[in-house]
């Protein structure tokens, strides 16, 4: 689990809440059913308007990479570049082939095969280039989905309030219920701006910086890759993979054996 996302969401909702009981607040007094489905259901129907059924599919995919904790695969990547380098200088590239067998990552194991098969270097940068920049869409694409969930929720929120104030001054008959039915109404402003900066735009920050990430660690294979194609010297790979590494804020490699691809469990995403 991503303990930053789940703790931030926990401590950002928390403290609004505390914050308004704190000043005599009742805490039943922020749920309204019917705010709560002019908001959620506006932000859900026009995301789904806004984007085509196979994107939205895979929602469910998006938000496990938001709450998950990945390693990416870095640190694997680098000791498996590191021992290829220093067999390839030993024995030759052709020697490499064998090795590929225990490499999970497709993407180191593809740029190796196009090494290992004698592919001339601009072609394999050309190769794996366009599989970082493909990869790169696809993760756009599930960014631009919660990007604009926090762009209709406040204008859902301000639609609601509306709708409520419209009900509350077309029924004026009982004037001791106008304050409460006037707060009620603005609840789905709160829910709208609430959601918007609580969750949605959080979320596409969140998989922003896991892409950012991906990216570094990709492109630290490819100049691996491109190194060993090149037959440079395994000490001046290292220091080139350390300065990549160093550029990467990761988390701890406990899970080593992931995959580089944080959407690795599906190649449609």
């Amino acid at each position: 689990m991503d303990l930053s996302t789940t703790l931030g969401m926990i401590i950002g909702i928390g403290f609004l809440v505390a914050g308004f009981l704190t000043e005599g607040g009742s805490l039943g007094s922020l749920f309204q059913l019917s705010a709560a489905m002019i908001v959620f259901g506006g932000t859900i129907g026009a995301v789904i308007t806004s984007f085509p059924l196979a994107e939205l599919k895979k929602v469910p995919q998006w938000f496990k990479i938001a709450f998950t904790d990945k390693s990416f695969g870095i640190t694997e990547a680098y000791e498996t570049l590191i021992r290829f380098a220093e067999k390839a200088r030993r024995e030759g590239l052709l020697s490499l082939e064998q090795e590929l067998e225990s490499v999970d990552d497709r993407f180191t194991k593809q740029g190796m095969q196009l090494v290992i098969d004698g592919t001339d270097p601009e072609i394999t940068r050309e190769i794996l280039e366009s599989n970082i920049t493909v990869m790169e869409k696809r993760h756009k694409s599930g960014i631009s989905v919660f990007e604009a969930a926090g762009g209709y929720a406040p204008t859902m929120g301000i639609i609601g309030t509306v709708m409520g104030l419209v009900q509350v001054l077309g029924n004026m008959s009982d004037p001791t219920s106008l304050s409460s039915s006037i707060a009620s109404a603005f609840l789905a402003t709160l829910y709208g701006i609430g959601s918007a900066n609580l969750v949605w735009l959080p979320i596409a920050t969140k998989l922003k910086q896991k892409n950012k990430i991906e990216v570094s660690a990709m492109e630290m294979v490819l100049d691996g890759i491109l190194s060993i194609q090149a037959g440079e010297n395994p000490s001046i790979l290292k220091e080139k993979l350390k300065t990549h590494m160093g550029n990467m804020s990761q988390p701890k490699d406990k899970n080593a054996k992931e995959s580089l691809n944080m959407d690795a469990e599906s190649a449609s995403i």
